[in-house]
Order: C-alpha cells, then sequence, then structure tokens
C-alpha cells in the first residue's frame, strides 16, 4: 500500500525574523544544518522502506501545498536534492491546514488511489530521524487497517506554548514496535501552573501537528464534520488549472473557504469516546528530538553550542559571554560581557533581544507591516526563479542592484514605464534583447535600455551571469513591469 508524504508549506515564521521574511520563510532556510528545512521534511523518510521491508510501503514523491508566491522556492529546492513532488498546490490565500489536507487528499485520491497520507508541517526538527521513521512505520501499520493517527511529542519541560493531547488507555497490539494510545482528547495551551501538572501525570503530550490516516477517510471525515471545506477545496481545485509541476486553484473559489486547522475541523471532534467517527483515533508518542523553531529561543536548544554556551553562526566573536545565539550573515559580530541574548545580523536589519523574550520578536513584524515597511516581507537579496537581486544602493531617482541569473535561464520579454536601465557585465556572457536587437555582451561590457523600451536579459553560457544595473528615472517600484512573454508563466502582477 503506498505512503504518500503531504508537506504543508505555508508558515510564515514571523518570530524568526530578520533570518525568517514573508517571501523566505523559515521552512527554506538551513538552521541547523546544510539543508532547508523543506528539504530536510523530504530527506526525512529516506530509508523508511528498506527499514521496514516486511510492511509494504511504497514511498511516494511527496505532496506539496505551499503559498503560490512560494512556488519556485519550493520547486527549486527540491531539485538541488534531486527529489521531485507528485504535486506542488499553490494556495492563492491561506486558509489553514484543513483545506490543504483536503486538497491533498483530493490530488492523491485521483484515479481511484488510496494511499496513506502522512502529513507534516515543513518547519519542523527532528534529530533522531530513524526513530522518527520507526514511529511512522507503526502508525502506517494503524492507518492502512483504518485508523487515524496523530503523532504526540514526548514533552521535555512544561512548556505553555504548545497544545496539548491527552492519552487514553494504551493500545495492545503486537503489529506495533512502540506504544499506541486512544486519543483522549486535545487541550489549549496552558499556563505554567497547568503545564507542570501536565507534565508530571506523564499522560500528556504535545501536539506535534503531524498525522496519518488514508485519503478516502480524511475526505469521509472532512465531508461530514465540515462540508463546507470539503466543498470549497474540491471546487477550486476543479476549477483551477495544471501547470507543469503546479497545481493552481481558483483564487475566488478558494478565497471563499472557509478557514480552519485539522485539529479544530476533525480531530477534535473524533477523540475521546464520544468522538464522531467509526474510525479508531490513536496517538503514537515521538520521542525523536523534536522541536518546531517556532522562536529564537528555541533554535538555541537544538543547535551545537560552545563551553560557555554560546551558538555561533558566522563571522562571530565572544568575550566572557554565555548563554548567547550569535547569527551573523554579512559582516564580524561581537559581543563582550554579556549572557542570554538573541542577536541575529542581516545585511539591512540586526534584532537584538533577551533569550527569554524571544517570543516577543512578532511585535516587530507588526511594528514593520504596520508602518508599511519592507524588512519583515524581503531580504536585501530576492530571489527569483531565474536568480537573485539584491539592492546595493540608492538615492533620489536611482537605484543600483546586483543580478545573478542561473546558466540557460532568462528574465521575461518585458518594458517599464518610469525608469531607464544601465546594464554592466561582471562575470558570464549576456544575451541582451532591446527592441528588434538583440546582441551579447561579456565581461566589462555595457548597454543602456531607454524608458518604455521592450527588452529582456538571458544567460546563454555555463555559469552564472552577474550584472549590475543601475535604474533612474521617477518611479523606482518592482511593479512597474509590463510582462510580455515569461518562460515561468508569471504576468505582470507576479514577482
Amino acid at each position: 500500500m503506498p505512503l504518500q508524504p503531504v508537506i504543508l508549506s505555508g508558515g510564515s515564521g514571523t518570530r524568526l525574523w530578520p533570518l525568517s521574511r514573508e517571501a523566505y520563510p523559515k521552512q527554506f532556510l538551513p538552521l541547523t544544518g546544510s539543508y532547508t528545512m523543506l528539504q530536510e521534511t523530504v530527506r526525512r523518510l529516506d530509508g523508511l522502506e528498506q527499514e521496514h521491508p516486511h510492511d509494504g510501503i511504497g514511498l511516494m514523491d511527496p505532496i506539496v501545498v505551499c503559498n503560490e508566491a512560494h512556488r519556485f522556492l519550493v520547486a527549486e529546492q527540491l531539485r538541488l536534492i534531486r527529489r521531485r513532488a507528485a504535486a506542488i498546490i499553490l494556495e492563492p490565500v491561506g486558509r489553514n491546514t484543513a483545506p490543504a489536507l483536503t486538497l491533498a487528499a483530493l490530488a492523491a485520491a485521483r484515479e481511484g488511489k488510496d494511499p496513506v497520507l502522512l502529513v507534516m508541517p515543513a518547519d519542523h526538527i527532528i534529530t533522531n530521524e530513524a526513530g522518527f521513521r520507526s514511529v511512522v512505520a507503526d502508525g502506517f501499520r494503524l492507518a492502512r487497517r483504518g485508523a487515524v493517527i496523530t503523532f504526540g511529542i514526548v514533552p521535555s519541560a512544561p512548556e505553555t506554548g504548545y497544545g496539548y493531547i491527552r492519552q487514553g488507555e494504551r493500545l495492545a497490539d503486537p503489529d506495533i514496535a512502540g506504544s499506541a494510545y486512544a486519543l483522549a482528547g486535545f487541550v489549549e495551551k496552558p499556563d505554567g501552573e497547568t503545564a507542570l501538572g501536565y507534565l508530571e501525570s506523564g499522560a500528556y503530550l504535545w501536539n506535534s501537528g503531524i498525522f496519518m490516516l488514508s485519503a478516502s477517510l480524511w475526505l469521509s471525515l472532512i465531508e461530514r464534520l465540515r462540508p463546507e471545506i470539503a466543498e470549497g477545496s474540491a471546487r477550486a481545485l476543479s476549477q483551477g488549472v495544471d501547470d507543469e509541476d503546479f497545481v493552481k486553484l481558483d483564487a475566488d473559489t478558494f478565497a471563499a473557504c472557509p478557514s480552519d486547522s485539522i485539529d479544530y475541523a476533525v480531530m477534535e471532534r473524533i477523540a475521546g469516546p464520544q468522538g464522531e467517527a467509526d474510525a479508531q483515533s490513536l496517538v503514537l508518542p515521538l520521542n525523536v528530538g523534536w522541536s518546531d523553531v517556532g522562536a529564537w529561543s528555541a533554535l538555541w536548544e537544538v543547535c551545537a553550542r560552545d563551553g560557555a554556551g554560546n551558538v555561533l553562526d558566522g563571522d562571530a566573536f565572544v568575550h566572557d559571554a554565555h548563554n548567547n545565539l550569535l547569527m551573523a550573515k554579512s559582516r564580524m559580530l561581537a559581543v563582550v560581557g554579556v549572557d542570554d541574548l538573541i542577536v541575529v545580523e542581516t545585511p539591512d536589519a540586526v534584532l537584538v533581544a533577551r533569550r527569554d523574550r524571544a517570543q516577543d520578536v512578532k511585535a516587530v513584524t507588526q511594528y514593520l507591516e504596520r508602518e508599511q515597511r519592507m524588512e519583515h516581507r524581503h531580504h536585501q537579496r530576492v530571489h527569483r526563479p531565474w536568480g537573485t537581486f539584491e539592492g546595493i544602493g540608492q538615492g533620489p531617482r536611482y537605484q543600483v542592484k546586483r543580478l545573478t541569473v542561473k546558466p540557460g535561464e532568462s528574465l521575461s520579454l518585458q518594458m517599464h514605464h518610469h525608469r531607464a536601465e544601465h546594464w554592466v557585465v561582471v562575470t558570464g556572457t549576456a544575451r541582451v534583447t532591446c527592441e528588434d536587437k538583440t546582441y551579447l555582451l561579456t565581461e566589462n561590457q555595457s548597454t543602456y535600455i531607454p524608458v518604455g523600451a521592450t527588452h529582456r536579459l538571458e544567460n546563454p553560457g555555463s555559469i552564472v551571469l552577474e550584472i549590475i544595473e543601475v535604474q533612474s528615472g521617477g518611479y523606482l517600484g518592482e511593479d512597474d513591469i509590463v510582462r510580455f512573454e515569461d518562460a515561468y508563466r508569471r504576468t505582470s502582477g507576479d514577482r
């Protein structure tokens, strides 16, 4: 029986600002190693079939549900680890996890298929991946028999930032290697005293947001318990279009779909003896070094530290300092005589906070949004499907950018109403189209694109093309663009 991974990649990671931004949130960042959190989530199941050969697990390519604005990030990060997605479903607006899982289940159930779905957020860390796969194998044995599986994290502290799961009676089942319990119920985030009681009782687990059940069972449950979500998701999918690797939903229909989480829409309503389902509802404990990295303090907890308890990333120096998290992304960072701080340096913003106030970082992004600034949305380096651009200078009526174009890629055929552009080739070879002329430029050569001229920049070579672009004019916003042709099927309103 096939196992269909479903990766939910809709988070924004605002509490990890300034490293995590709206256009490049934490699931696309390599926070604890060389792979990003999304890539780690995909790779986490590697070896499952070989480690459990008698279970008949047919591991399928993942279905990824993500923000439409992140579609090229998802595709590129999968390509870099030589993986393909069974589908990349693009949400034009966020509608929480219940509609997202419904879309994935509908996609998985096409052509009469009914795989077991393993639903995983894209932004979790699990250090004991073999242990995780072992519990997943137990869940698979139960789910293929019709059970609904919730995975709960064995708590290590009286955490007030997580919801909890209450365990019921232990399931006696010789087919599973670990433990399984009846799903007795969900409880909201507790206060400190209540959380301590949960920890001491041993009967509560943290809610991980990881689930497993068959596609047909989820569709049956959502149709019965939240029919408006089932209908809205199905209509948005059926009225959408398949665009190569991407599944584009009908935007207006999906925007009208109710927003709700998997927990509230279904899981809480089927838990316990009074649950509204005939299916067996179970919870499997996970004790595998899990973290949702919901704040900088959580990253400090899971990263390797020096003898003084400091986490150092980049060109960072400490003297007589203890238990700090220091991340330097563009210049040297030095701290002296301070303890328990978070200091995160990026080219356009620096965060300094006490480690015990890490949850309050969201106040910064709320301020930036309220003031209509851009530091919560974009990094100084902005990613595009063809490469990146980075602002390196600006002033009245001009700005300077560094463009990098990947080999074989091209920008759209476009024009600007309000700005002219000057291009200087630093490395590589550029093919330039300007009105009815097409020509090549090599290192140290330059060209001029007048206001209103139809133009395109391409990299026909085998190495990265680097361009310095000087824009001049009365308006220099990124929305001053009219696209005529685009290899990535973007319109003038897309970025």
